[in-house]
């Protein structure tokens, strides 16, 4: 069984860290940053939690992207919906945060959230029960979700932050300034014991911080490529890379391409 945009093995890693790592940041690996004077905690299951709002950010779930695919003719294993969700709700049992925020492209087409299977869809109602939940659209699903809990919207200001999907290329407030964006599924590439090793990450400069893709499937553009320039000050620029036990934070300037 093979994972576009994840090995095999690292997907099982990941799945096993969602089953056997409780308890706060320190216990679970995690990396605190700041993003625009607020404090933020990057979990190395993919998701940013904000302590000061009780809020966790995740990003590109893409749910039912195998199901999209099969309505195309193309067969990818059916698994990565309830994969996705299983890591999420271990990062919500996590934090158990009082908001929770999908930065768009939750589904990875118009028809996913419609057609999600009623297990699937319970699931997703008995984590949303007692928090606020916010569906970022994204360009994948910009009519929002179908019969689920919460609210859908195109951006959110809250906390000092804008959420949205796409990285505003506007500098100042309402732009780039305290951005959390996702879509570009950032991941950067650094030697490891005389090998190289790509890895989904965290990316921040301190202005703005884009999300890694927490689905299954999704895959990861490096740093380095065409689409991320002019979105960071690479002198200040962070890539925090998702390690199977903890996050590892390397310097733009020590990355490999």
């Amino acid at each position: 069984m093979r994972y576009a945009g994840l090995e095999d093995i690292e997907l099982m890693h990941r799945l096993a860290l969602a089953r056997t790592i409780t308890g706060g940041p320190a216990a679970t690996g995690a990396e605190e940053i700041v993003v625009n004077g607020v404090l933020a905690v990057c979990d190395p299951l993919g998701g940013l939690y904000l302590p000061e709002t009780g809020m966790l950010v995740v990003s590109d779930l893409h749910l039912e992207k195998g199901a999209a695919f099969a309505r195309r003719g193309m067969m990818l294993p059916p698994y990565d919906t309830v994969a996705t969700l299983n890591i999420l709700s271990a990062v919500i049992a996590r934090y158990d945060p009082k908001i929770v925020v999908s930065l768009g492209d939750n589904f990875h087409d118009r028809k996913g959230s419609e057609h999600l299977a009623p297990d699937l869809r319970s699931l997703i109602t008995t984590m949303a029960r007692g928090r606020d939940w916010v569906w970022i659209n994204g360009n994948h699903d910009p009519d929002g979700t179908v019969g689920l809990p919460g609210t859908c919207t195109d951006e959110l200001f809250h906390g000092g932050l804008v959420f949205r999907h796409e990285p505003s290329l506007i500098s100042g407030p309402g732009g780039s300034k305290g951005e959390i964006a996702g879509h570009l599924h950032p991941s950067a590439t650094v030697r490891r014991r005389e090998k190289s090793v790509r890895r989904p990450c965290f990316a921040s400069d301190g202005i703005r911080l884009l999300m890694p893709a927490f689905g299954v499937l999704a895959g990861g553009l490096d740093l380095r490529h065409r689409a991320m320039h002019g979105l960071f000050d690479r002198e200040a620029l962070v890539a925090h890379l998702l390690g199977r036990d903890r996050i590892y934070s390397v310097r733009y300037a020590n990355l490999i391409g």
